[in-house]
């Protein structure tokens, strides 16, 4: 599940590097080299990374790798914002201790790139055959293109949930195959004197633009249009209306508060007749330790709109080799290693959905998600868009300004003065994303 850091420019390093130092460790910046400026044998291959299931898999299996290559794997696992301000501090100063880069395609690559910190694989992904890079889904295949440059492989991928109580929805057809029949069976089931609620879902200004994406874009709409804001048109308007009234008339109170940790809990509570959030979260409905429907939750594709079903597909989290890297050809091969068809497999077999194709047709790789789960993160991943943010370079602000209007709409305010002042401004903002992109 993707998280939100605000990612640091160049000018930001020098106020930066003294408390980080303290956080992530006082270690040389530079690896250890022979006298020629070549790495020597004894120098590790050096991978940072989010602390996460998959990357906990990956670290247990990498005596593997290193008898395949013949070097020792350093491994680092950090929180979200431990890794944004650690690659802050390295890559503004050229560190070489960084070789493989765990990262988000779709929160700070596109910022990477601009800095030079991300190494071009283009051609080693077109030019690697067992690698197979057409099989990887074709929306997160092209989240990992920045410029025209392949600059990073998708290793978990995410997709929105219609997370559902099977016990409620039986005298209603089952779960709702459209937005409207969503409203419609949500608004009936609501009855907020007794704290029951028919929809629960994010609601935070910043936070709720990712998961609110896949309703704009089955609107017909999207961030942006022709190079230009998208959010001021009709069919943005229409999707800012509907998740407005929805979480409005059929939410809980405080809903504008609500990231991810506060939505999620309502539901697992049984407290909520419907959902949609990250499909990667679904363990957590299954867990008798924090759920009380784990019997009676179901999994659903998400519903189509006036646009039909248009959910988002992204990757999530994906590797990328730093440009400083002294060990770019062992970087590469850690890739092809982690990446690859097999382990891809291996790994979705323990529930961690990966980005390859191949495995969403292969049965054994979908034995460990519930039947109904695997049917529907199989429809969105071939529905999907590939971003579920607008894709700029200053991404926390962009999400700022897209997300005032959804606030509107769920406090019960005129959402249209609101998203008419926000795409005014999303506007200029672009305007400056694209001077500081050409700068």
């Amino acid at each position: 599940m993707s998280t939100s850091s605000q990612l640091l420019s160049r000018r930001s390093f020098g106020r930066l590097a003294a408390g980080v130092a303290g956080a992530v460790g006082t270690g040389a910046l530079t690896a250890c080299t022979t006298g020629g400026g070549k790495p020597s044998a004894d120098t590790p291959l050096r991978i940072m990374a989010i602390n996460h299931v998959w990357s906990q898999a990956i670290r247990r299996r990498t005596e593997e790798f290193e008898e395949l290559i013949g070097r020792r794997v350093s491994m680092t696992l950090l929180t979200a914002d431990q890794l944004a301000s650690s690659y802050n501090v390295k890559l503004n100063a050229s560190g070489t201790d960084v070789d493989v880069m765990m990262v988000r395609a779709l929160q700070e690559q596109l910022l990477f790139a601009h800095n030079g910190w991300l190494a071009d694989l283009s051609d080693r992904v077109a030019q690697d055959e067992e690698f197979a890079w057409p099989d990887f889904q074709k929306a997160p295949r092209d989240a990992s293109v920045s410029g025209g440059r392949v600059l990073s492989v998708p290793v978990v991928t995410e997709r929105p949930a219609l997370y559902y109580r099977k016990d409620l929805v039986e005298d209603h057809g089952g779960p709702p195959p459209t937005l409207e029949q969503l409203m419609a069976t949500a608004q009936e089931l609501t009855d907020k004197r007794k704290g029951f609620y028919g929809f629960v879902g994010r609601g935070q200004r910043s936070g709720a633009v990712s998961q609110w994406s896949s309703f704009l874009y089955s609107h017909g709409g999207d961030f942006v249009v022709g190079g230009k804001s998208g959010i001021g048109t009709p069919e943005a308007l229409a999707a800012y209306e509907y998740y407005g009234r929805l979480l409005a008339r059929t939410g809980p109170p405080g809903a504008t508060n609500m990231s991810l940790e506060q939505a999620m809990p309502i539901f697992a509570q049984g407290k909520a007749a419907f959902y949609v959030d990250a499909d990667a979260i679904y363990s957590s409905f299954l867990d008798p330790q924090v759920s009380t429907v784990r019997e009676t939750v179901g999994f659903a594709p998400f519903p189509a709109g006036p646009a039909g079903a248009r959910p988002h597909n992204i990757p999530s989290w994906s590797l990328g080799i730093s440009t400083f890297s002294l060990l770019r050809d062992d970087a590469w091969e850690f890739i092809r290693w982690a990446a690859g068809p097999e382990m891809t497999a291996e790994l979705q077999k323990d529930g961690i959905p990966g980005a390859r194709t191949s495995v969403w047709s292969d049965p054994r790789s979908l034995a460990s998600f519930p039947p109904d789960l695997a049917e529907a993160m199989r429809l969105n991943a071939e529905r999907g868009l590939g971003y579920d943010r607008p894709r700029v370079l200053q991404v926390g602000r962009a999400r700022d300004i897209v997300g005032r209007p959804l606030v509107a709409g769920i406090l019960g305010n005129d959402v249209r003065p609101v998203a008419r002042d926000a795409d005014a401004e999303f506007a200029g903002f672009l305007v400056r994303d694209n001077r500081h992109k050409e700068s």
